[in-house]
Parts: C-alpha cells; sequence; structure tokens
C-alpha cells in the first residue's frame, strides 16, 4: 500500500491510500495502448503510422500538391503539431523527413528540397528544408471529400481528421514500416507496386489464391536502394506466417580501376546501409589483421552518378576470394528481419502476405461501395434540382406572376410547391435561380444534362448492386495507379547461399585469399585486349578454341607463363613494361571469351599515342626481335631486362616508332611488309644481339614516303604460313573504305638479304595505293573489324603479286586464331 498527498480546494490536507500494483498496472496498460495504437504501429489499411496520417492529411488541406510551389517543412510541423498530433516538432519533422527519402521509402510521399539527410547523415533543421506532396501521396488522399472513410474529432474537438486514408494503393505492402512499441514491434519491407497489384487484382478475382500463387506475382521484397537477396526460404515463411528474415547483398561488379589494379565496385548497398559504415568496418578489420588484400577503399558518390564505392585489392590476391571475406565481416551482407505487425480493426496482429492484401481489399472496396454512394446520392439532388427548373422554365411566365404576386419569400415558396408540385428543395432552388438561366439554350442544357444524370445514376446502382462490378472497380483502379506510379524491380532476388557467419574465431585471413601461382596463358587480342587463360596443367596448356567465331579473336601475341610469373609487354615507344598478369581478367581454358578481356592501354598506363604492340615471356631463351616503321630491326636479349620494370628496348629515331615484337630463335625468318607492298624476310641470325641502348640496324630498304606496316617473326619449319594484306586508298579515312584483300601462302615470296627492299606482295588495282594492314603467320589466319566483329578472309591464291577481292566488310585487325 502506499499513501497519495491531495489537497482539497477548502487547502485541508487529504491523504488516500492505494494499490501501487494496481495503480502501476493500470497506468502502463493505458500508456501500452496509446503507444500501440496511437504512434507506433501502421494501420494494415493504409500503412501509415497517426504521425504519418496526419502529416500527409494537413499537407493537403495546406493544398501542398505536386503541381504546386514548396514550402517551409517547419511551417508543415507547425500546422500538423498544432491542429492535430500534440507530440512535439521533432518527432513529426522526423516523420516528415522518413517520408521524403528515396533510400527509405520505395515510393516517397512527400517531395523534399533541401537536405533531408542520407544514411550517414541526419537531416538539416526544419527551418532550412522544404516540401510538398509527391505524387504518390495525391494517390493515397483522393476522394477524401466524398466520405469514402470517417472521420474524427482532433485532440481538443477543435478540427476533424480522417481514421484512415483512402489508400489508391497498398501502402503497407510497398513502403513497409518499422516501430517499437510496448512489447511487441514491427519490421516491414518494402515491394514493388507493380507487383503488389498484380497479386491484389489476382486476390480479388481469385479470393481463395494460395500463398504459392501469390508468390507469383510478389517473389520478394523489392528494397529502395536495390541490392541482392541472396535465398528465399526466409522470405516465403514471412509471408507464410509474418516473420521471417532474409540476407541482403550490395550489388557490386570486379573491375580494373588503374593501371594494373583490380577492384571491387561497389554500385548498391543492402537497405538503409551507408557508405560510410561499410568504409568504417572495412578499416575496423583491415586494422585487426581480420581482413588482408585490401590496399584502399575509396567513396566517388554523388548525385549524377549515385553510389560508387571502389575497394582497390592488392596485386596477387583474388578479388573473389576478398569479397567473400567482405560479406563475412561487413555490411555488404546484412540480416532483414520481417515482423509483420499491424493494426487491423485496433487490435494489433501479425500478417502474412495474403492476409495483408486481404485487409487492404476490403478498406478499398469499402472505400469504392462509399464513394459509389456519395456520389449516387448527389447525382440524385442534382436530379432533382434539375427536374424543378425544367418545370418552371416549361411555364416561366405562370412562375413569375406567383413569384411576384407573393407578399414575401416564403409565399411565393409555399405557392410555387402548390402550384407546380414542387418539393421545398425545389422551390428554394427557383427562388434562387438568376433570370439569365431561363432562355431557350438553358432549357437545352438542362435536358441534356438530366439524361447524363439518369445515365449515371443507373451505372451507379449497377455498380452498387453488385459485388463483383465493385471487385472489378477496385481493380481497374489499382491498375491506373500502377501504370501511373509503377516502377520498374530494382532489387536483384537469387537462391545463392549467403556467406558463412561471423565467428572470432576468424582472426587471421586464410590463405586462399592470394591467387595461386598456377600455368596460364597472357593473351594479346590483335584490337589490344588482354586476357588471363587458366590451364590445366597438362602438357600442351589446356586451351579449348572457341568452336565459333566470337569477337577479338583475332590473337596478335600470347606467352605462356603462370600467374605470379612476369611477362614483357613491348611498346610503340620501344619500352618493355614487366608486368605480372595475376591482376588480369581470367577465364577457364575451356571457356575462352576474349571480349572479356581488359584495354591493354588502361591497364599499363600507356602514354597518349603509346599502343601495345607485343608480349614476350621473360623466360624464353630467345632474343627479342623488334622493327620500326623505318625499317630498322634489332635483337635484344631477355637477359637485358633483369631487374627492370619499364625500360627501353631500342633507341628510336625522331618520328619512328616500333610496328613489331617478338621471340626469335636464329633459325627463325624476320619479315618486314611496307606500305608499298613489298614482303622482305630473312634469318633471324643476320641481326646479331644488341644492348638496351642500341638504335638497331637496317633492316628493310624503304624509298621516301614508305613505311612498314608489319613486322613479325615466322618460327623456323611451319609448313602453312601465309600472308594477308589488305589494299586501300590512302585518301581515304580508316573504316571508311574496304578496299580488297589477299591471303598468300608465305611460301611464295623468296627469302632477300637483311637491308634490301623485299619482293611485291599486293598488285594495287585502281583506286588502290597503300597496304592499309598485313601480318603473317601460321595458317589459318584471323581478321576482325574495328568493333572487334568477325570478318570473313578469302581462300589463299598462289600468285603473291595479283591482287586482292572485296571483303565482306571493313577489316580492322588481323591476327592468328588462338593457340596458334
Amino acid at each position: 500500500m502506499a499513501a497519495r498527498n491531495t489537497t482539497p480546494p477548502t487547502g485541508e490536507e487529504r491523504i488516500e491510500d492505494i494499490d501501487v500494483s494496481a495503480e502501476m498496472q493500470g497506468s502502463f496498460l493505458e500508456y501500452a495502448y496509446s503507444v500501440i495504437y496511437s504512434r507506433a504501429l501502421p494501420d494494415a489499411r493504409d500503412g501509415l503510422k497517426p504521425v504519418q496520417r496526419r502529416i500527409v492529411y494537413q499537407m493537403s488541406e495546406m493544398g501542398l500538391r505536386p503541381d504546386r510551389g514548396h514550402v517551409k517543412s517547419a511551417r508543415v510541423v507547425g500546422e500538423v503539431m498544432g491542429k492535430l498530433h500534440p507530440h512535439g516538432d521533432s518527432a513529426i519533422y522526423d516523420a516528415l523527413v522518413r517520408l521524403a527519402q528515396p533510400f527509405s521509402m520505395r515510393l516517397a510521399l512527400v517531395d523534399g528540397h533541401g537536405n533531408f539527410g542520407s544514411l550517414d547523415d541526419g537531416p538539416a533543421a526544419s527551418r532550412y528544408t522544404e516540401a510538398r506532396l509527391a505524387p504518390a501521396a495525391m494517390a493515397m488522399t483522393e476522394g477524401l471529400g466524398e466520405d469514402v472513410v470517417d472521420f474524427v474529432p482532433n485532440y481538443d474537438n477543435q478540427f476533424q481528421q480522417p481514421d484512415v486514408l483512402p489508400a489508391a494503393y497498398p501502402n503497407l505492402l510497398v513502403n513497409g514500416a518499422s516501430g517499437i512499441a510496448v512489447g511487441m514491434a514491427t519490421n516491414m519491407a518494402p515491394h514493388n507496386l507493380n507487383e503488389v497489384v498484380a497479386a491484389a487484382t489476382h486476390l480479388l478475382e481469385h479470393p481463395r489464391a494460395t500463398l504459392d500463387e501469390l508468390m507469383t506475382f510478389v517473389p520478394g521484397p523489392d528494397l529502395p536502394s536495390g541490392g541482392v537477396i541472396v535465398g528465399l526460404e526466409g522470405v516465403r515463411d514471412a509471408y507464410a506466417t509474418g516473420r521471417g528474415s532474409f540476407k541482403t547483398r550490395a550489388r557490386v561488379s570486379i573491375e580494373s580501376v588503374g593501371p594494373r589494379r583490380t577492384g571491387i565496385v561497389v554500385t548498391e548497398l543492402p537497405y538503409l546501409v551507408g557508405p560510410e559504415r561499410i568504409i568504417e568496418k572495412i578499416k575496423d578489420a583491415v586494422q585487426s589483421k581480420k581482413l588482408q588484400g585490401i590496399s584502399d577503399v575509396q567513396d566517388f558518390t554523388d548525385r549524377k552518378n549515385g553510389l560508387r564505392l571502389v575497394i582497390t585489392i592488392k596485386t596477387g590476391f583474388d578479388p573473389q576470394a576478398v569479397l567473400e571475406r567482405l560479406y563475412r565481416l561487413t555490411p555488404l551482407e546484412d540480416s532483414f528481419s520481417i515482423n509483420n505487425v499491424a493494426l487491423v480493426e485496433g487490435k494489433p496482429r501479425t500478417l502474412g502476405l495474403k492476409e495483408m492484401l486481404e485487409v487492404y481489399l476490403g478498406h478499398r472496396v469499402s472505400v469504392v461501395t462509399r464513394r459509389t454512394r456519395y456520389r449516387l446520392e448527389r447525382r440524385r439532388e442534382r436530379l432533382h434540382l434539375v427536374e424543378g427548373l425544367l418545370i418552371a422554365i416549361l411555364d416561366i411566365d405562370e412562375v413569375i406572376q406567383v413569384i411576384r404576386s407573393s407578399d414575401d419569400s416564403e409565399t411565393a415558396r409555399a405557392r410555387l410547391m402548390q402550384v407546380f408540385d414542387l418539393s421545398q428543395v425545389q422551390a428554394e432552388y427557383i427562388l434562387e435561380l438568376r433570370l439569365r438561366r431561363l432562355t431557350r439554350f438553358s432549357r437545352i442544357e438542362l435536358e441534356n444534362e438530366r439524361d447524363e444524370l439518369k445515365k449515371e445514376i443507373a451505372e451507379l446502382e449497377e455498380l452498387l448492386g453488385s459485388d463483383a462490378l465493385l471487385r472489378a472497380q477496385v481493380a481497374r483502379e489499382l491498375d491506373a495507379v500502377a501504370d501511373q506510379l509503377g516502377t520498374p524491380r530494382r532489387t536483384l532476388l537469387t537462391n545463392a547461399a549467403p556467406a558463412a557467419p561471423r565467428s572470432s574465431g576468424a582472426a587471421a585471413a586464410p590463405a586462399s585469399l592470394e591467387i595461386a601461382d598456377t600455368p596460364c596463358r597472357v593473351v594479346l587480342s590483335a584490337s589490344g585486349r588482354m586476357l588471363r587463360i587458366e590451364l590445366s596443367g597438362e602438357e600442351g596448356g589446356g586451351v579449348v578454341a572457341p568452336t565459333r567465331r566470337a569477337k577479338h579473336d583475332a590473337v596478335r601475341a600470347e606467352v605462356d607463363t603462370t600467374t605470379r610469373g612476369d611477362v614483357v609487354a613491348v611498346t610503340s615507344a620501344g619500352r618493355g613494361i614487366r608486368f605480372s598478369p595475376v591482376d588480369l581478367p581470367s577465364v577457364p581454358g575451356n571457356a575462352v571469351q576474349l571480349a572479356a578481356g581488359t584495354r591493354a592501354d588502361q591497364y599499363l598506363a600507356l602514354e597518349k599515342g603509346e599502343k601495345l604492340v607485343s608480349l614476350v615471356s621473360l623466360s624464353d631463351d630467345a632474343p627479342i626481335a623488334l622493327g620500326t616503321a623505318q625499317g630498322v630491326v634489332k635483337r635484344v636479349t631477355t637477359g637485358d631486362l633483369a631487374g627492370k620494370t619499364d625500360a627501353p628496348l631500342i633507341t628510336l629515331k625522331p618520328g619512328d616508332r616500333v610496328v613489331g615484337a617478338a621471340a626469335a630463335g636464329d633459325a627463325d625468318e624476320l619479315v618486314f611488309i611496307s606500305s608499298d607492298a613489298q614482303l622482305l624476310h630473312f634469318p633471324a641470325s643476320a641481326v646479331r644481339p644488341q644492348g638496351r641502348a642500341a638504335s638497331g640496324m637496317a633492316g628493310m630498304r624503304l624509298t621516301a614516303g614508305i613505311e612498314a606496316v608489319w613486322f613479325g617473326v615466322v618460327p623456323a619449319g611451319t609448313q602453312d604460313a601465309v600472308v594477308v594484306t589488305v589494299a586501300a586508298a590512302s585518301e581515304t579515312l580508316a573504316g571508311a573504305d574496304s578496299g580488297s584483300v589477299k591471303v598468300t601462302p608465305f611460301s611464295e615470296y623468296p627469302a632477300k638479304g637483311r637491308g634490301t627492299g623485299g619482293v611485291r606482295a599486293h598488285r594495287f588495282v585502281r583506286g588502290e595505293d597503300t597496304l592499309r594492314l598485313a601480318w603473317a603467320g601460321a595458317s589459318p589466319a584471323r581478321a576482325v573489324g574495328s568493333d572487334g566483329a568477325a570478318r570473313t578472309l578469302p581462300d589463299a591464291v598462289g600468285k603473291r603479286d595479283g591482287s586482292g577481292v572485296s571483303p565482306d566488310a571493313v577489316i580492322g585487325f588481323l591476327g592468328s586464331p588462338l593457340g596458334v
């Protein structure tokens, strides 16, 4: 027991003994009921909490439609607090902000102007931001003036407010909800409007539809931030029982983010997870040694391009393995627990998907029914007045005489009712009518209006008399809202397994994060793409050549090495750039697609105008042969590149450039092809190896204005080598003239000595004066267009100095097939 000290009006002290447990129980229940019903839980019909409903309604009353200007948020907060919601301005503004945040709401109800916050930062004060209703909110309040819902008094009985909004779409499912009440909480996931409407209309037509049928329309949540949902078992549990959970992942891609740098690019994050939180968790994991293989994290997010978080991977680490580790240690994979608790007839209930749709559809059928009754009543009232007017117009002279002969309006009304058999409402309306309405034209208008009203009344009566027609009308209106407000799905649904659960025992990164040093083949396509092909480890490589021509399948160079081995890239500037292929895009040997490779100039960060001409292996004992556009040839040993990551291989004369390079043993043939269609080949033994600083020696003698368009090596013993030449007019732009192409056996060309001019390889026809492309190597040859698409080459002909034939399309690059 406890004593309560009260002071009566007389000033005398009075003490009452009360039961503390009973007092606490009663007070707590009143508080709990208030929190549950009036603050924390949404109504299952319109999906809004009271404060949200009051904000949307009051903004509608203020005329803040989408076609009007924004007003200060502080003004909205003041109106809502003063008239409908006396719970403090901060609570109202927080609710207003959430209604305007596109990352919180799947279909925002408020159109905000200004800083309404982000996932990592709060909004500006209400005096700095502005707001108006969004189109989705207009659909929520449509029809409020037609007695579609009940109105209840506000907190001081001075104003009226709707008990629930008409809600032209299932807002509870579309936007979800979250709230903590006393002894219960709600957490609902947003969904796609088009999918929810499709499920609702199906349920209208098939009231006994099963959950599986509804899930064909609503397969899972559609989160505002996009992302990926992995594993749908928990989603189905939530749709069946109202409780469940699922995992969401960021949407990522593994891309080249710089010269010889691979990164994980994040473009979408799990629901309500911000990039700053991700960055903080990554830094904590790296500092605590739980995560290895990350060199940098940068946030390039902006308003124009959206979210872009770049996680740079260290050389030698497998990006996919690092990504799996990130899923375990950071919110790049997050869990969302569904608890579908909402108010149904004033009581909290846990609802499954079908129950939520049934409650909403029941509300919507009620709204359409009440609206139809309201419209029917208004049209009946108007028809009654129109019929009275028509009676008066038919005998207007007598009507005027009756009114003029009456002493007052009461007498005039009574006499009109008696003489013309009118109702009191009709007589009153005639008395208030302006004389200009009493014309023949007005009579025609009134007759047309009467006929139209009768037609509408019949339609409305038919609608009210049929439950099937009412449901069909609800379905049509839902479809119209979906057409107006619906957007494509953002979240990808997959049945992939989520990452292994986090555990404190995984303190050190496993060795599998690093890429193993396995055999591979590095390929440079003729169109300038590089790729790493994983070999099976068997003798001979293990690469399966594509059975069908694909993009970029003409190969300029390929080198067998290991994942962590060294490869030298030879550029047109005469540089030798040593790199490890560990960060190149890789494909298995049985699924080679050269189009998946990265651009070589970007991967190696070449200078402007510099091009990659070939790849060579440091493990090859044969010297590297280089040929330049001015006909200079040189051989340099790979030992001269020991310890060098970027070193010149030749000292070029002004204006000269390297046009080809390859490993060349003494028995191999070095081949030059010039722009005036001359081909020269001689043994590599005629060129002694020189140091890196040397300028080379004369390889092919060229006349003024002529340059070598191709240089390469035909290995000794090659039996089926061919020469491909493409002629064109020098005055036409590259790609504008397909010219002519010819394929000739290499054996048709006699060898000449080094420093000579060679023999003719292609006879120019009218309009042709230069070789635009040339190539020599083992048959078959490959040709692709500038876009990498395959081109067809003609059959080989025996005449070395013959003319070519027109190709099927413009040829952009020449090379060999993969593995030759």
